[in-house]
């Protein structure tokens, strides 16, 4: 139990301390006009309020991820506390933040042309396809999972493929509709509504007798899966995620103050962490032990009843349907979410101006054909392309962030540490996964080090090279 109130201070302190570490490092400005004031179009370029801005982002990154991620990463026991509590702060708010900022000092520059802006053209071009892909991929995870749960709620007639249809015709409408028009809207209401199920779930565990174990660096998968590098990719949203970052430039659209970056987004990636703990700590408390709960998953469908069961015991029958609800809620507002951010990478890239209907219309109807054919995949399928694209697509906007703070002479160690450890990860997992090259671990462990080495070293030449550069071009102007 100790461990777990511990590790809510520690995000809590990671917020409030290495938060302005890292924003000073970045250098924000109240002084500069924000693209929402300055390219203010009424459909993607909106001011909007803080506090609104906050919840939407939090609703964006929060998926699936930090609830059915939190739930399987629980399977290897309380270790999974410290990657929460420490990708949180030192890696997924660092990459939350500069994702939001950079796009913000760049006009609301999607992710790919960020990341092209300080990585080179080839990158860019990489990005333009592979965050579309994983935009995508997340969509189509987002669909899948509510439409079974919502199933679940209603009469049998209301089955699995007509929530599919539902949803799909909800995404339809809010990637198309300005950003204040629905999503500004809804999104708050929603984002309450989930921060308040999860302390109701912390409640019921705390006060209902529960133990909550304390943590433990001991591997308790039921299967001894390697924590290294699988729990890391497991658990993504709740500590880390390469989604987040294609999310962030729809704030930063929005946003009218870079001195409100801070609280958006590094503030909505703890508060991410803070849902990702409980819905861990409750997985492995309810169930008495990480066994029990991987035999009760295998039985019942996985983690959508471990959420139901949790839910219904610990707030009643009234209380967990809300709380499904809001768990229901969460993941389909990520994925409209996706589909509309995929829909201005392209835009972006090929410089299609998303005023008219009609050119929205042009992009967002073949992304939702290919979204479409992708649900009649297994979902489990799915999902582990989805994990580990995801992790990839963070370890490169860390690279991006870490050139930016090299090129201004800032500590960029505070992006290129988190770089180097999710290039490991990445690269480790791609070797040994089943969807992957299926290497024996001997090879896979000592190749993805490497590879983290031999990027780490290729960084420190090339930002070398490039704040040469710009000390020269400045030198000149002057």
């Amino acid at each position: 139990m100790l461990s777990f109130f511990l590790s809510i201070v520690a995000l809590l302190l990671g917020y409030f301390i290495y938060s302005k570490i890292v924003d000073r490092a970045f250098g924000a400005d109240e002084n500069i006009k924000t693209p929402a004031v300055r390219l203010e179009d009424g459909v993607d370029f909106v001011p909007m309020p803080m506090w609104k801005i906050f919840l939407i982002q939090f609703l964006n990154i929060a998926g699936l991820g930090p609830i059915f991620g939190a739930i399987a990463g629980a399977l290897w026991g309380p270790v999974a506390f410290l990657w929460i509590v420490l990708g949180s702060i030192f890696a997924g708010g660092v990459h939350d933040y500069f994702s939001g900022m950079l796009s913000v000092r760049h006009d609301g520059a999607s992710i790919p042309e960020v990341v092209g802006k300080y990585l080179g053209t080839g990158f860019k071009n990489f990005m333009r396809g592979f965050s579309v892909v994983v935009l995508v991929l997340v969509g189509v995870v987002f669909i899948t999972g509510p439409a079974k749960l919502l199933a679940g709620l209603t009469p049998a007639q209301f089955d699995v493929t007509f929530w599919v249809y539902v949803i799909f015709a909800y995404y339809v409408l809010a990637t198309l509709l300005p950003i204040d028009k629905l999503i500004g809207k809804i999104y708050p209401v929603f984002g309450v509504c989930l921060l308040i199920m999860a302390l109701g779930v912390s409640g019921g565990i705390l006060f209902g007798g529960y133990q909550i174990p304390e943590i433990t660096l001991a591997n308790l998968h039921p299967k001894q899966l390697p924590i290294w590098p699988l729990m890391f990719v497991t658990i993504a949203c709740g500590a880390i995620s390469g989604f987040h970052s294609t999310q962030s430039p729809m704030m930063a659209r929005c946003i009218t103050s870079e001195k409100q970056g801070r609280q958006i987004f590094y503030g909505a990636m703890i508060a991410e962490g803070v849902v990702a703990l409980i819905w861990a700590a409750a997985a492995m408390a309810f169930f008495g032990s990480t066994g029990e709960l991987a035999k009760q998953m295998g039985a019942n469908g996985g983690q959508g009843w471990v959420v139901s069961i949790i839910s219904n015991t610990l707030l009643g029958k009234f209380g967990g349907a809300l709380a499904i609800l809001g768990v229901i809620a969460c993941p389909v507002t990520s994925g409209d979410t996706a589909f509309r951010s995929a829909r201005l990478t392209i835009a972006d890239f090929l410089n299609y101006k998303q005023g008219p209907i009609k050119n929205r219309l042009f992009l967002t109807i073949p992304l939702f054909i290919i979204g479409f054919a992708l649900t009649k995949i297994d979902f489990n399928v799915v999902w582990r392309y989805f994990a580990w694209s995801n992790q990839t697509l963070a370890m490169i906007v860390l690279w991006a962030a870490a050139m930016y703070l090299a090129i201004k002479k800032q500590f960029h160690w505070i992006a290129t540490v988190p770089a180097t450890f999710m290039t490991a990860v990445s690269i480790t997992y791609i070797l040994i996964a089943p969807e992957g090259f299926k290497l024996p671990a001997s090879f896979a462990y000592p190749a993805g080090l490497a590879a983290a080495a031999g990027a780490l070293a290729l960084f420190l030449v090339t930002a070398s090279k490039k704040a040469q550069n710009a000390k020269a071009n400045n030198q000149a102007k002057a």
